[in-house]
């Protein structure tokens, strides 16, 4: 997940580098591309954050424009899934950004600049009817993204990553985050709910996932000419549950919609999809129970991440969004009578309602 910032002016090395040798040798990179690309290194600066170890800075050209690059330290990230996912993407017809420079050994790259209006900045407080342009937008993307699946060409989102997933909420979110001893009664109950919400998910056929597919990570091309929004942070994506990134969208990490909304966009999709002859089920509402299995487990995991991200990583903002999730995880345990364990052990959990089938010991 990715923070994209206003720009600011070009800022001095010493303000964009901590570690001496990975300036040396961005500058080495950085130098020997210069003359090739147009590059104006003076106008250096930061243009995202990140919530993994990645970073982008916004660098200007020659030619009036700009270029951005992704700074990813080899020993944390590996570049390969983004170059790989890209070519990928821009043969679905997708706007990514074009590779034009990649220090595989160094983790340095040099790539297209979509710009810094993210849909999530042209629809937040904007109310829906605007909205609701920028999101079939959005759909367009997916359904060519999806449009494009084959298997055997991204990692499965199978049994075993769906569960190292889930599995980041109890450990993260109620040990480390809540204090809470995961044994017992709650372990047992978090073992079966995680058995259904894995089986549920893999019963849905599979597509090309992005796996990050919100209204942060799209953008509103400075071109206005220019109808695909752009995508980012698709460096994670995998062959998986159709419902995954429909599921994503609009139960998004940090902004929500009510539920007519999030209905209406999602019979849209649902009707595109069956145009394009994706495999959804041809009946919406076993489909839309699909996205909400699906959702569930996406839920359960971030609130997970936001709580490493907050207690391993020193990202404390994250955590103020996890509230959010809760109250995703609660409406969809909620409509379901076989998650009813679950949702008593998250009201506990939360204090959101007197409950007494559970005795949390603290860690």
């Amino acid at each position: 997940m990715s923070e994209p910032l206003d720009t600011p002016p070009a800022a001095p090395a010493a303000a964009l580098w901590a570690d001496p040798a990975r300036e040396a040798a961005f500058r080495a990179w950085l130098e020997s591309i210069t003359a090739e690309h147009g590059l104006l290194p003076g106008t250096l600066r930061i243009a995202s954050a990140d919530a993994s170890f990645r970073r982008y800075l916004r660098i200007d050209t020659s030619e009036g424009d700009s270029r951005i690059v992704m700074d990813a330290p080899p020993s944390h990230e590996d570049c390969r899934p983004f170059v790989h996912v890209a070519r990928l993407m821009e043969e679905a017809g997708l706007n990514v950004p074009a590779v034009f420079a990649w220090n595989e050994e160094e983790g340095f790259m040099l790539l297209g600049d979509l710009g810094d209006t993210t849909m999530i900045s042209q629809v937040a407080g904007g109310g829906e009817a605007p909205a609701q342009a920028l999101y079939l937008r959005a759909v367009d993307a997916l359904v060519a993204w999806q449009s494009a699946s084959r298997p055997q060409v991204l990692p499965p989102y199978d049994r075993a990553l769906l569960a190292r997933e889930l599995a980041l909420f109890p450990d993260w979110y109620l040990e480390k985050h809540r204090g809470l001893k995961v044994e017992g009664k709650m372990r047992d109950t978090l073992d079966s709910t995680f058995a259904l919400i894995i089986e549920r998910n893999l019963a849905a056929p599979s597509v090309f996932v992005h796996r990050d597919f919100m209204a942060r990570n799209l953008m509103v091309p400075p071109d206005p000419q220019e109808p695909r929004l752009g995508v980012l942070d698709f460096q994670d994506a995998v062959y998986g549950p159709i419902t995954y990134d429909i599921a994503s969208l609009m139960r998004d990490a940090f902004i929500s919609w009510d539920e007519e909304f999030v209905l209406d966009i999602t019979v849209r999709y649902w009707q595109k999809a069956q145009k394009a002859g994706l495999p959804v089920d041809p009946d919406f509402g076993e489909f839309y129970r699909g996205v909400e299995w699906m959702g569930l487990q996406r839920h359960l995991k971030v609130a997970g991440i936001f709580a490493r991200l907050t207690l391993r990583d020193g990202k404390p903002k994250y955590l103020s969004d996890t509230p959010r999730f809760i109250g995703y995880i609660r409406a969809a345990a909620n409509r379901y009578r076989e998650l009813g364990p679950l949702l008593r052990l998250i009201d506990e959990v939360e204090g959101t309602q007197a409950a007494a089938a559970y005795s949390f010991g603290r860690l």
